[in-house]
């Protein structure tokens, strides 16, 4: 994806999966009205997406964008600070099946193996999830990125706000700290019409099939996968996932 030349960014975020949450702990941090619920603004207002300018705004006025698939290579000369949120990719592919049957416009694939092949092909929305990754990890010394984790936002959800915090440069008291994490918390934001984006319209969700906001858990993947499966997931992407500088977490229980 191009972004347009003219355009200026302070602050991206950009995943593969955990897009959401991310984009409501940032604006939990950077927005006080968001975060002392005074802000009658939905979240996609507070921090839009770079792919779905719909209301045709000046992203070089604002603090922060999302962008959840792919920046060119020379569009990423303009950000200046970005977060990249990486999650294990079995767990990805799972949240990925389950959101494409309740997203309109994506094609459903009720196979899941099927889809778990056309995943490991690359042959999805956001193309291949390793190059995906890999692209961004190339980048890591090129400009201001910080990495996290789905998994560590899931086990130590404050520790990831401060991390945050401390890269964006923006200092919080402890009662706001506070206020993010309890927030921020995926349970607590799937009770949040807005974080858990229930505002929006039939023609764009099938609101029958779904939330926006799932499970939200480490390990999913176990619950769907079979053995024949994982064994196969594993035969495709194992060997190159070794070669990313990413420690990747398979389960709750793991350490990170």
């Amino acid at each position: 994806m191009e972004l347009n030349s003219s355009a200026y960014c302070s602050n991206i975020k950009v995943s593969f999966s955990g897009t959401v949450w991310t984009q409501n702990i940032l604006s939990l941090i950077i927005h006080e009205g968001h975060r002392n619920g005074t802000e009658n603004m939905e979240t996609m207002e507070r921090i839009p997406w770079l792919e779905y300018n719909t209301k045709d705004r000046d992203y070089a006025d604002l603090p922060l964008v999302m962008e959840s698939f792919n920046i060119s290579k020379t569009s990423l000369l303009i950000v200046l600070q970005v977060i990249y949120v990486t999650r294990n990719p079995k767990d990805v592919m799972v949240s990925f099946y389950h959101f494409s049957k309740y997203i309109c416009s994506l094609e459903e694939i009720p196979d899941f193996n099927l889809f778990m092949e056309r995943f490991l092909a690359g042959k999805v929305l956001a193309s291949s999830w390793l190059d995906h990754v890999e692209g961004w990890c190339s980048h890591a010394e090129d400009f201001n990125i910080l990495f996290v984790t789905y998994e560590e936002m899931k086990k130590d959800l404050r520790s990831a706000v401060l991390k945050i915090c401390n890269f964006l440069g923006r200092k919080l008291s402890e009662e706001e700290v506070d206020s993010v994490v309890k927030q921020a918390t995926f349970e607590n934001m799937r009770k949040d019409p807005r974080a858990n984006y229930e505002n929006l319209p039939d023609d764009i969700v099938e609101k029958n099939k779904g939330s926006f906001l799932r499970k939200g858990t480490v390990g999913d993947w176990k619950n769907i996968m079979t053995v024949a499966q994982n064994e196969r997931f594993d035969k495709v992407l194992n060997e190159k996932i070794k070669t990313l500088p990413i420690k990747f977490i398979w389960d709750i229980n793991d350490e990170i």
